[in-house]
């Protein structure tokens, strides 16, 4: 998977949920060549934001969008990464 396909994925998945990506593109863009290393490297797109220790069983929720991007985007207003933001 490429950047542009990644940035598609996610904008589909964000609209899907009620949100959206940052309006900032330079933030995404830095997030998804992020995701796209940590595919590389361990094999899954963990959030750059969250350390990975490569046992799957303890990262399995750091994989993107991770475990906390819905209570993370209600309570702030963005995940921690800052890929997703609140909607309209």
């Amino acid at each position: 998977m490429n950047k542009e396909e990644l940035r598609k994925l996610s904008e589909k998945y964000a609209k899907s949920k009620g949100f959206k990506l940052n309006p900032n593109e330079q933030i995404v863009d830095v997030i998804l060549e992020g995701l796209l290393k940590n595919e590389k490297e361990y094999g899954y797109r963990y959030c750059p934001c969250r350390p990975v220790s490569g046992d799957l069983d303890e990262d399995r929720d750091k994989i993107c969008p991770c475990k906390w991007h819905k209570d993370e985007i209600k309570e702030m207003g963005h995940c921690h990464c800052n890929l997703f933001v609140k909607g309209d």
